[in-house]
């Protein structure tokens, strides 16, 4: 399977890389039956606390285990032509087979499967290593009051940005941190950092036509603009 629809499960649960996460937020942008897929798959993850109440029989990690490689997401269902039937959904369900899955796992390595990984898929277009080596990589660092620092790599060329992050603080209860490119006096979203002092996350957006790059701390789940004062701030324009 190619198809990077079949990501909106994991990505709902945060069971995607940084790498993955930033590229399906790219498409996420451009997809709304995918931004349904998740909004719905987020909303019956609220309802999964009231589905456990009662301890797992211990023989669900084992089993889960077992059959966790006969089992592969599926895709949300996107526009098809008129002719062509769409198939019923169980978000639901499959969310919470999900779930069910992360907790049987506990604390043995879970391994994430990629929808590129069959031959006959496509492999992501830029990855951070390819924003760094391009020839014409800019780098721009900035360290922040508390010792943090932040780095930021662009590649005009390839269109593409990377950010690291190093003994970044946590952004704070119910909080996160929102990466923004700044186009005019307009900063628009370039998606979320995952939790941790250390990150590398590739900016979804348009980096070549940026003006500049900043952090917020923003309620958990972003905001369509700003509403905190930068946490980080770097224009382009700078040598």
């Amino acid at each position: 399977m190619s198809d990077i629809h079949a990501l909106s499960g994991a990505y709902a649960i945060d069971a995607l890389d940084d790498i993955e996460r930033a590229g399906f937020e790219r498409h996420l942008a451009a997809c709304a039956d995918c931004r349904a897929e998740v909004e719905g798959l987020r909303e019956a993850a609220a309802l999964l606390p009231e589905t456990a109440l009662a301890a797992p029989p211990a023989s669900l990690r084992e089993r889960v285990l077992d059959d966790i490689d006969a089992v592969r997401p599926l895709p949300p269902v996107v526009a098809a032509p008129v002719s062509a039937p769409r198939r019923p959904r169980r978000r639901v369900a499959a969310l919470v087979a999900a779930a069910a899955a992360l907790v049987a796992i506990g604390g043995v390595g879970a391994t994430v499967w990629h929808p590129w990984s069959d031959e006959s898929s496509e492999a992501p277009t830029v990855t951070a290593s390819d924003i760094i080596a391009a020839d014409d990589a800019e780098s721009w660092a900035e360290t922040l009051p508390d010792g943090s620092s932040v780095e930021i790599t662009r590649s005009a060329a390839l269109n593409g940005a990377v950010v690291k992050t190093h003994d970044m603080s946590p952004a704070g209860p119910e909080k996160v941190y929102q990466l923004w490119l700044q186009h005019d006096d307009v900063m628009v979203s370039a998606g979320l950092m995952p939790s941790g002092p250390d990150n590398t996350v590739i900016l979804r957006g348009d980096p070549a036509t940026a003006d500049g790059f900043g952090i917020t701390r923003e309620p958990a789940g972003g905001s369509d603009e700003p509403t905190q004062p930068p946490v980080a701030l770097i224009d382009f324009a700078q040598a």
